[in-house]
Parts: C-alpha cells; sequence; structure tokens
C-alpha cells in the first residue's frame, strides 16, 4: 500500500534577530533586486509586525507588516521558492490580515508588480482590488517596472 506524503507542520511565529540570515537568503534567492540583511534588520527595530514561516525548523517564508494611523501596509511576503505552491503564501498572508484587524485596521494596503501574476491571483482570492498604478516604481532588469497598488478594507466606517 502507497501513502500519500504528508506536508511537514508548519508554524508562524514572530521573526527574531537570528532568523534574518534566512530571510536574506531567500529574499536574494527570490528578487533580482533584494531588500538587504540590514533593511530587515531595521523592519525588527522600528518595531514592525515581522513574521516567519517555519518548516522543518527553517525559515520557510517571512512577512513585514506596517500599521500606523488606523492603516496598515505590507512591506514584504515572501515564501522560499522551494517551498512555493504548498499554500505557504496565504498562511502568511491569512496571518498579517488577523495582525492588522487584531490592531483596529480600517484598511490594508500594498504594492506588487503587475509581472508578479502568482501574488496578485493571492491578494485577488483574499479580497485585495487594485486602487492606483505607481509608474516606474520598482528596479528592473531593463529600466523601471510599474507597480499596482492593491488594498483591502478590514472594516466599514
Amino acid at each position: 500500500m502507497i501513502f500519500p506524503m504528508q506536508e511537514p507542520p508548519v508554524a508562524i511565529r514572530a521573526m527574531v534577530h537570528d532568523d534574518l540570515a534566512q530571510v536574506s537568503d531567500i529574499e536574494r534567492r527570490s528578487y533580482d533586486f533584494p531588500w538587504s540583511h540590514g533593511v530587515f534588520r531595521d523592519c525588527l527595530l522600528a518595531g514592525y509586525q515581522c513574521v516567519v514561516l517555519e518548516r522543518d525548523g527553517r525559515v520557510g517564508g517571512y512577512s513585514i507588516l506596517s500599521i500606523a494611523a488606523g492603516e496598515a501596509h505590507i512591506l514584504n511576503l515572501c515564501v522560499d521558492p522551494r517551498y512555493r505552491a504548498h499554500g505557504y503564501g496565504e498562511r502568511l498572508l491569512d496571518e498579517v490580515l488577523l495582525r492588522a484587524r487584531r490592531a483596529d485596521v480600517a484598511e490594508i494596503f500594498l504594492e506588487v508588480r503587475p509581472s508578479n501574476h502568482a501574488a496578485i491571483a493571492l491578494y485577488r482570492k483574499k479580497g485585495f482590488h487594485q486602487i492606483a498604478n505607481r509608474p516606474a516604481y520598482y528596479q528592473a532588469r531593463e529600466g523601471r517596472e510599474d507597480a499596482a497598488v492593491l488594498a483591502k478594507k478590514l472594516k466599514s466606517h
């Protein structure tokens, strides 16, 4: 008898300084123009909501959320390329949305490259919609790439 492979358990927890090397490594392998180790360190020091998804004792993804003035901004959400297509991005996004709701946030925002179809599909699935376009927002291999600005209302006024 053949048994299907079980997915290893994952946990989402607060990011700590000791996670920064793994987080920076995932970032470098995921993006042509990655955030630096120092940017992640500064996000932790600034008190942003920084979380990691842990699988098999290793960081498999992370997210950075800024909360201020009744709004939240997803600054970064990334899953290790080796662990994509397992639902981990959705797990991280659900955690971010939960944290924003707990902080009594009215609306949450993010920027995403229009070429990142998988991310856009996930955000749309979770109720985000495009509210603006930021021209030449991202560095790209050839010039600049626009950013789609997405938003989701978390409570009505």
